[in-house]
């Protein structure tokens, strides 16, 4: 038996064009061409696939038989293909990016992510987005080591050397406990008495902030890497610590946590800034997901 031959996109359109409008005649008009074109495409795919597409016999028009049906899907996927591949190559001679890598700080609200990237995909349909999630200098490194082209950075208490960076606004912080944890008592605590409790404090594994402590008031403290175990932690009361308020806004309103009134906090609001590389600046697609991050502000 004998291999099928290999039929051409135009082959594939045309088969796609029939079903479409239902009939060889009607195909014809849409494409401005002659049924006998469109015919002699029909016989020539099915020659040379060894299969019957259409039943054409005892039918005013013409029907898809079984195997028709499946080399009909296959040929929606193969024109979709190569109509995502054209679109693909427009964007790159118009100078889109392959792909836009972008590392977000874990405090940035989920809501703004999902806002900027859903627009993106809108805007840019064609280039794929690679997304890192990371805290504090991980951020940072990533960029730094063109990991990432573009960064949601939340604030770092050093400067680095050939990045630009652009204020897209900031993250409420609020300092809270269990319930049932020794400062969620009622009332204004006194100066210092946070100290004597376990802080949650989250740190990050990149160089950029080691020895570096970001709200820390606690002498004795538990390190994370990870937001959501300090936010676990601090449900089952072990340990106090601050939140980005969207994170618990619904634990505090349900009673799960406790806002602290702490006089010696002194971190209520997390600053988030877009960074780039200097000598790698953001291209279009990367610039406008920076705009779309300052616009939500």
């Amino acid at each position: 038996m004998s291999d099928p031959g290999t039929p051409t996109l135009d082959q594939l359109q045309i088969l796609l064009c029939v079903v479409e409008t239902g009939s060889f005649a009607a195909a014809a008009r849409r494409l401005n061409r002659a049924t006998s074109a469109i015919t002699y495409a029909i016989d020539n795919l099915e020659f040379q696939l060894g299969l019957p597409i259409f039943d054409r016999v005892g039918t005013r028009k013409p029907e898809l038989t079984e195997v028709g049906r499946a080399v009909l899907a296959e040929a929606r996927t193969v024109t979709h293909g190569v109509d995502i591949l054209r679109a693909r190559v427009k964007g790159l001679l118009e100078g889109l990016e392959a792909e836009v890598s972008v590392a977000v700080d874990v405090m940035l609200p989920t809501a703004r992510l999902v806002d900027a990237l859903q627009a993106f995909q809108a805007a840019f349909p064609t280039i794929p987005l690679r997304l890192h999630v990371e805290a504090l200098g991980g951020i940072t490194q990533l960029v730094t080591g063109k990991t990432a082209v573009i960064g949601i950075s939340g604030p770092l208490n050093t400067s680095v050397e050939g990045l630009d960076r652009r204020h897209i606004g900031a993250v409420k912080l609020v300092p809270v406990a269990a319930p049932f944890h020794p400062l969620a008592h009622t009332g204004r605590k006194a100066p210092g008495e946070a100290r004597n409790h376990i802080q949650l404090v989250l740190t990050d594994r990149s160089p950029l902030t080691a020895g570096q402590d970001f709200g820390v008031i606690g002498v004795k403290t538990w390190r994370l890497a990870d937001l959501g175990s300090k936010h676990a932690l601090l449900l089952a009361g072990v340990g106090w610590g601050s939140m980005p308020e969207f994170m618990v806004r619904g634990d505090l309103e349900a009673g799960r946590l406790v806002a602290l009134n702490l006089p010696d906090w002194p971190v209520n609001e997390y600053d988030m800034h877009a960074i780039y590389r200097t000598d790698t600046p953001p291209g279009p697609a990367a610039q406008w997901l920076i705009e779309r991050f300052a616009a939500q502000t």
